[in-house]
């Protein structure tokens, strides 16, 4: 790290930000849906200046975490649908506008 920089594989970071965007979507908790929207937005941003094509449809991860589902609220009703996809598009964009290229 330097000045503020730091180099990522970027096979690497697509691998995370496609992990990301799943945890996000299948994630059944308001609270825990709502407070890292910010992050995974700027997690956006950055993936698209480095050119990597994200994976908007989550991955299937049945099993990798013990399938412990969070039953004190239901998913939100957006959540698997194309308006989820395009508030956190249009967040990731409104985002970028702020960053520095």
């Amino acid at each position: 790290m330097q000045g503020d920089e730091c180099q990522i594989d970027p096979l690497v970071f697509k691998a995370f930000v496609d992990a990301l965007l799943a945890w996000h979507q299948r994630t059944s908790h308001a609270v825990m849906a709502a407070l890292p929207e910010g992050f995974v937005a700027t997690v956006l941003v950055l993936a698209e200046r480095a050119g990597i094509e994200v994976e908007w449809q989550p991955a299937d991860f049945a099993g990798e975490v013990g399938d412990v589902k969070d039953a004190q609220v239901p998913t939100a009703p957006d959540s698997c649908d194309g308006a989820w996809t395009a508030a956190l598009q249009q967040k990731s964009r409104d985002l970028g506008r702020f960053m520095a290229a």
